[in-house]
């Protein structure tokens, strides 16, 4: 067996096992995570944060571009297979024909022989070349897809190694806060949102704004009294919390914004963690109180916590913990409709239950200009990304939650992109938590 075969095999087989172990042991994937995981954001996650431009998003271009080869490729070969068919049969009833005419089937089992020779026949003079040069297409098709086999198992690796193990890890709520048993009341959760409704009203009072009305930010004081952009105030505020959180402590490469931030939109994507190169990726496009909390939640992934509610939640600590009111800000917002859509949930499916729960405790009102604030991307930025799109919005985001559901799925988690408003669990577990501490 060829080394090389025996080296594809190789990690073939790696792939296999590593994601049986995981699926199967919680402790390996906990294990791996804490001693193995970190050494891929030091040494390859330094290196592609050396780039200014993310470094995943053009392997990603890469891959499709590759994949699309590949089935390009497949078009025309299953063309050629489809003309030699084609004359296969008409040879075939060539000869039928010939029974009957003695001196036309010699004719054409000579034209066939000379074809065959690459002599003058039915291609005329070009035959020879025509031969020469389906030997070469069929060298390099062979190369391709060789190269095309090689790069996916290298993929699949990859996203072993980088992802689908810590699916399987143990949570960060059953790290830090312990089984949760808790049944939660509704005023509970009317007391939570509260909290976070007085604090966006507040907070959304002291903002700086232009003439528009829209936020401004005009950087963040870091601990050691330095001005730093949002992207270094991400990493300080992450770093700081692994203080509380060892498993978030080590280092975070510098968030970076997406070229395909109008196509991001499309999917109503506001970051993305690409596993290939370690970097934590945010639309540059969406409206600007999206940019804290995103940048601490991609930045979560790579400290292998994948679960998008844990990333909420991760990014919604960091961002509250904060001196800067615009992070703060930004980081009450991030968790504003969740809870509001729960109230709205309890409301709907028992509202004899909401009216006594509201003769103890009343849903504060949001004010105007907080709803103003909490959107996902300003209209003029909507009209601009479609008046130029190549595909509807509706189409590319349809298509964008069946993959997000189906990968969700894939990977163990049975309600798939449901699992987003699990964050309402875990601020409610957090806090109850904090006032049983007092």
């Amino acid at each position: 067996m060829r080394k090389s075969t025996l080296l594809y095999l190789t990690m073939a087989a790696a792939v296999v096992l590593l994601n049986a172990a995981a699926r199967n042991s919680t402790a390996f994937a906990d294990w791996y995570i804490a001693h193995i995981f970190p050494v891929w954001v030091n040494t390859y996650g330094r290196v592609s944060g050396l780039f200014p431009f993310s470094v995943g998003e053009w392997m990603l271009g890469a891959g499709v571009a590759l994949a699309g080869g590949t089935v390009l490729l497949g078009i025309v070969w299953a063309g050629i297979g489809a003309v030699r068919a084609a004359r296969y049969v008409l040879r075939g009833t060539g000869h039928r024909r010939s029974v009957h005419a003695p001196g036309i089937e010699a004719a054409v089992c000579r034209a066939g022989a000379e074809d065959d020779m690459g002599a003058p026949g039915m291609f005329g003079n070009g035959t020879m070349e025509i031969a020469a040069g389906m030997r070469g297409f069929e060298r390099f098709s062979r190369r391709y897809y060789r190269f095309f086999a090689w790069v996916l198992v290298c993929v699949c690796l990859v996203m072993t190694l980088n992802c689908f193990i810590l699916y399987h890890a143990s949570t960060f709520s059953r790290q830090y806060f312990g089984q949760d048993d808790n049944e939660y009341t509704l005023e509970e959760l009317i007391e939570v949102y509260n909290m976070v409704a007085e604090q966006c009203n507040s907070l959304s009072r002291v903002m700086e704004r232009d003439e528009s009305g829209m936020v401004l930010y005009r950087g963040s004081i870091g601990r050691d009294g330095a001005l730093l952009d949002m992207e270094d105030m991400a990493r300080e505020l992450m770093a700081q919390l692994g203080e509380d959180y060892p498993r978030l402590d080590g280092y975070y490469p510098r968030p970076k914004a997406l070229a395909a931030s109008d196509f991001m939109c499309q999917q109503h994507m506001q970051g993305y963690y690409f596993p290939f190169s370690m970097e934590a990726n945010y639309n540059d496009v969406m409206h600007i109180l999206n940019f804290p909390s995103t940048m601490c939640h991609e930045l979560a992934h790579l400290r292998g916590y994948i679960y998008e509610d844990e990333a909420n939640f991760i990014a919604y600590l960091a961002c509250v913990r904060s001196e800067d009111a615009f992070f703060r800000y930004a980081g009450y917002l991030s968790v504003l409709v969740y809870l509001n859509n729960d109230i709205y949930k309890a409301w709907k499916e028992n509202r004899a239950a909401y009216e006594e729960a509201i003769t103890h405790i009343r849903p504060v009102e949001v004010e105007a200009q907080v709803w103003k604030d909490n959107i996902f991307v300003a209209q003029e930025e909507w009209d601009r990304i479609n008046g130029k799109a190549l595909i509807d919005t509706e189409i590319v985001d349809k298509a964008a939650d069946v993959f997000i559901d189906t990968n969700l799925k894939v990977n163990g988690i049975s309600d798939g992109a449901v699992s987003y408003s699990r964050v309402v669990r875990l601020l409610l577990q957090y806090y109850k938590m904090q006032k049983s501490s007092i």
